[in-house]
């Protein structure tokens, strides 16, 4: 947008965060929507937005436990606006080494250092809008947290 603070609006998927592999993959059960981080907008935090469409192939990241320097929230949200609680789907999560199996509307405060996931969507009967944000520019992680 050309403005003064046009910069801080983005309405289009911008990132080269993802390999051209695994945003195919990504794309056989997601669709992802927006991405920022300050490679986005500079000075930004770090917020994903994807719908899920179906389950999530064994071998992707957020199948595996990790953990990030900072503190993250992630939401699940169902399509259902006539009862926006019903999840529409089952996601399988863990926080440690405690599985949550989510079938209503949830969002999740990780405090940072915290071992969480796997993610593990089971189910989706209809499309389920998925966030999270991390409150750090970048979605960096460690892998081998405890669950």
């Amino acid at each position: 947008m050309d403005s003064k603070y046009g910069k801080y609006i983005v309405q289009e998927l911008k990132t080269n965060r993802f390999s051209p592999e695994f945003a195919a993959k990504y794309a056989t059960f997601a669709t992802r929507v927006l991405w920022m981080d300050n490679q986005v907008v500079d000075g930004a935090f770090q917020m994903n937005c994807s719908w899920y469409l179906g389950p999530n192939p064994p071998d992707m990241p957020e199948r595996f436990s990790h953990t990030h320097d900072t503190d993250e929230i992630i939401g699940f949200f169902g399509s259902n606006h006539k009862d926006p609680y019903d999840l529409g789907g089952e996601i399988e999560f863990w926080i440690e080494d405690e599985q949550h199996i989510l079938t209503r509307t949830s969002m999740i405060f990780i405090p940072g250092g915290m071992a969480h996931c796997p993610l593990v969507i089971r189910r989706v009967d209809k499309p389920i809008f998925h966030f999270s944000t991390v409150t750090s520019g970048q979605y960096n992680y460690i892998k081998g947290g405890n669950a």
